[in-house]
């Protein structure tokens, strides 16, 4: 059978009855000239200001010897996810932002899902260990070198990544492995599960409830460990005689809190809100705001709001 000119331009392929999917259209990204300028220029400032704060919280983090401690080992971590985040989703945000043809074929779909889900989750798993991290220097300090071995925080960080990996595969099988024949149209920047999800050709019930459930152990698990950490730590610190004692203790973990706010606030809007309580149109801000506001808010709020950080950062400025 001829292949329609048509439907091959649009991405879609008919073999006998089925119109295949071969390619993604994303319909959020505006059309305007001027408005895809702004867009492009937006997404930029992004990108460079998320590469080059964290690479600066690495590089200082490696030139202090003050710093290598797990709580900056950790850091380093989080840094490290948040390029990969960038540099994986962020190149494809910028050609779409540009080119008329707002596309992604349907591996690189499959791809860009793994991706964002994998180093997302792995972002949520972290902010555990490093809640944990918090708990023992606070709760437990006179045990804190024995229990936060370098091995441990190593293996913290390798398993975060690990489970945040595994589950983004599954959940880009579950989905990829469903008949696509139809529309191609995905309305927002990226190739969001909620939305691809939409356009499957089949009865997807039992995806959107394995997709539910994950964000259950990747957003609402992880914030209630989280929570009971720093039910604890917020116990210790009130048994501190000294108000001053008590103001320290609780700003070596404040930035830490505010990154977990901003991380799972975010997060859970995003993927635990009822299904159809609101627009795609407000689902598409509140996914911008983390996509863009996770990556380059928390190197700036760990370098803003640690003394230490502050001065090795300099140091590496000045050189």
């Amino acid at each position: 059978m001829a292949v329609n000119a048509e439907q091959e331009t649009a991405g879609l392929i008919s073999p006998g009855n089925c119109t295949v999917v071969t390619e993604f259209m994303f319909l959020a990204f505006p059309t305007r000239l001027g408005l895809q300028a702004l867009h492009f220029t937006g997404i930029s400032l992004v990108f460079a200001a998320t590469v080059a704060g964290n690479l600066l919280i690495l590089v200082a983090i490696q030139g202090d010897t003050r710093l290598h401690t797990p709580m900056y080992l950790f850091l380093e971590g989080l840094s490290v996810i948040e390029l990969s985040y960038v540099a994986t989703i962020f190149p494809q945000m910028l050609v779409n932002a540009l080119q008329e043809r707002k596309s992604i074929t349907f591996g690189g779909c499959g791809a860009q899902m793994f991706f964002f889900i994998g180093l997302g989750s792995s972002d949520c798993f972290l902010l555990v260990a490093m809640a944990y991290d918090r708990y023992v220097a606070i709760c437990r300090p006179l045990h804190y070198t024995r229990l936060m071995t370098r091995q441990l925080c190593l293996g913290l960080v390798a398993a975060s990544l690990a489970l945040g990996g595994l589950l983004s595969l599954q959940i880009a099988v579950l989905i990829f492995r469903l008949p696509f024949c139809g529309s191609n149209m995905v309305n927002h920047f990226l190739c969001d599960v909620n939305q691809v999800l939409k356009l499957a050709s089949t009865d997807t019930h039992s995806e959107a409830m394995a997709q539910f459930i994950a964000s259950v152990l990747v957003v609402a698990l992880p914030f209630l460990l989280i929570c009971v950490s720093y039910i604890y730590i917020i116990n210790t610190i009130l048994s501190i005689h000294s108000a001053e004692g008590r103001r320290r203790t609780f700003q070596t973990c404040s930035s830490h809190l505010m990154v977990v706010l901003l991380q799972y606030s975010s997060c859970g809007l995003v993927y635990l809100h009822p299904k159809g309580s609101w627009s795609d149109k407000l689902d598409q801000l509140i996914s911008l705001g983390y996509i863009f506001g996770s990556p380059i808010f928390n190197p700036l709020i760990y370098s803003l709001r640690n003394k230490e950080l502050k001065e090795a950062i300099a140091k590496v400025i000045r050189r």
